[in-house]
């Protein structure tokens, strides 16, 4: 077991802190692009996903974790991986995106429940995880361009199962210089995640609904993006392509940041005494919210074991005990929806590190996925997973965990994390293991007030869903999110919707190329 990364020497702490970082594709071996150009791009030309060259070592050591507030954790990690941002530029994009958007001072509260410590990601503007990259990536893209003298008008290009599209759409809305288009499947969200969507405001946004699941959108948007015919027009009009998915590594690193800083709060409350290892449970169908976790951990930073927990499309499950990926399954609409994904783009990241940072080798696998929808990894590539444990949880068992943790603490979380909090009972009574571990809280039960009121008491069943806000908020003593209030009335301005084969199309129309 090697030494954590904050616990070596200081020379060479000090060493890998100058080293600037550039940024790979997963598929090639193309000349590596620097921290903003990558941010840029979104996607690398061939297809893969910009990783950097090397994990950085966390050059703070662990006991001063404690001391920082969110915006200072969010500094010391990001000019890790952002090396040529200047100070002055990382620090406003820092100050620009964690400030009174948030409904809380400390950003991101942790709440121990039942003996686990809920890290509640949700308190941005709306109410879910992504708040935490997507807040900051529109400054992290905007002086992105113009440290690279970029001319062009730049078009976020996304699909979501749900979350990423509202907190995306809130990022960019009326950003000079942007423009964003959002796909999302049409009858797969949640209502409330829906109606997020269609109310949103912004001269430059527009929502697309489509005939299909979010894995079709996703290869709908990564299609856009490899059509080298259509990125010409769009040049010669002066359009350019970006994504605020987390393909996009400047969406990926801020996630790494909560990590740390929860690690920090845990020192400073008592919990955990300095280098104490800590386990971290995290609800995923994409995989980049715990590849941050593994990053956070390649840097150093004390974690033991990741817990990847999945719902009835438990494709990650299967990986992890098989070294099988094959999304070639039933797909199962869930009232988990965020997490209802048969191709987890990110894990493509970890094929790759796992192969031994090969490009050849993870376009080989990523070929086979895409051909026959899946592939095998050899004996060493799943002697590096030692660190990860897969379960899953199914509806029912959602259902209940919510109902439980309500009845034994008072304390209600949405559908996402009652699969995270299932699945970590599950690795608790099967390993015995009872280190501190922090659970990523991703969502505001309010945006999933039906399925999480319905878990509860069947009698909320009859009604309506602004009516059902109300009474979570009588029932929990939380008041009800500005984010849910400002939709109750709110128009809809967003109401096309297409087949998965028009996209393209949709993307055209709302640039008039």
């Amino acid at each position: 077991m090697r030494t954590p990364a904050v616990l070596r020497s200081k020379k060479k702490t000090e060493t890998r802190k100058t080293m600037e970082i550039r940024y790979n594709s997963t598929r090639s071996k193309s000349a590596p692009v620097k921290a903003s150009e990558a941010i840029l791009r979104g996607l690398s030309e061939d297809g893969g996903l910009f990783v950097p060259d090397h994990v950085p070592a966390l050059d703070v050591p662990v006991d001063k974790l404690a001391e920082m507030d969110y915006q200072q954790t969010a500094y010391e990690v990001m000019k890790l991986f952002l090396t040529d941002f200047t100070d002055e530029e990382l620090k406003d994009c820092i100050a620009r995106a964690y400030d009174e958007k948030f409904d809380t001072e400390e950003i991101v509260p942790i709440v121990e429940k039942d003996g686990v410590y809920y890290l509640e990601l949700f308190h941005g503007a709306t109410i879910a995880f992504k708040d935490m990259a997507l807040s900051i990536l529109p400054h992290l893209l905007t002086t992105s361009a113009k440290k690279n003298h970029v001319k062009n008008e730049i078009v976020i290009l996304t699909a979501t199962s749900g979350d990423t599209g509202k907190a995306a759409l809130s990022g960019f809305a009326d950003v000079a210089g942007t423009r964003i288009i959002v796909f999302y499947p049409k009858n797969g969200v949640s209502p409330i995640q829906e109606k997020q969507m269609i109310t949103q405001k912004g001269k430059n946004t527009c929502v697309v609904g489509i005939y299909g699941n979010f894995d079709d959108a996703q290869t709908g948007v990564k299609k856009i993006f490899g059509d080298r015919k259509l990125a010409e027009e769009m040049d010669a009009k002066g359009f350019q392509f970006s994504s605020a998915n987390s393909i996009n590594i400047g969406r990926l690193v801020p996630q790494i940041v909560y990590y740390v800083y929860a690690y920090g709060q845990l020192l400073k409350e008592g919990k955990i005494k300095a280098g104490e290892k800590i386990n971290v449970t995290v609800p995923t169908g994409n995989f980049g919210n715990i590849l941050a976790a593994y990053y956070a951990k390649e840097m150093g930073l004390p974690i033991d074991r990741l817990i990847c927990a999945s719902n009835e499309n438990k494709v990650l499950y299967d990986f992890f005990h098989t070294g099988t990926y094959d999304r070639n399954r039933e797909f199962v609409l869930t009232s988990s929806p965020s997490m209802d994904i048969l191709i987890s783009s990110n894990l493509e990241r970890l094929i790759y590190h796992i192969a031994g940072n090969d490009a050849d080798k993870n376009r080989e696998l990523m070929r086979a996925l895409t051909q026959g929808g899946t592939y095998t990894i050899t004996e060493s590539m799943k002697e590096k997973l030692a660190d990860f444990y897969g379960n899953y949880a199914s509806e029912d068992e959602t259902a209940e965990t919510i109902r439980s943790l309500y009845e034994k603490t008072g304390y209600v979380i949405d559908t996402h994390t009652a699969v995270a909090s299932c699945v970590y009972e599950k690795y608790r009574n099967g390993t015995k293991d009872t280190k501190p571990t922090v659970l990523a809280s991703t969502a505001s039960p309010f945006k999933f007030t039906r399925s999480v009121m319905e878990a509860i008491g069947g009698e909320y069943g009859q009604m309506e869903d602004f009516e059902l806000a109300d009474k979570l908020s009588e029932i929990s003593g939380v008041t009800t999110p500005k984010a849910i209030e400002e939709i109750r009335t709110a128009p809809v301005l967003h109401n096309h919707v297409c087949e998965k084969d028009e996209m393209e199309q949709a993307v055209t129309e709302f640039l008039s190329l």
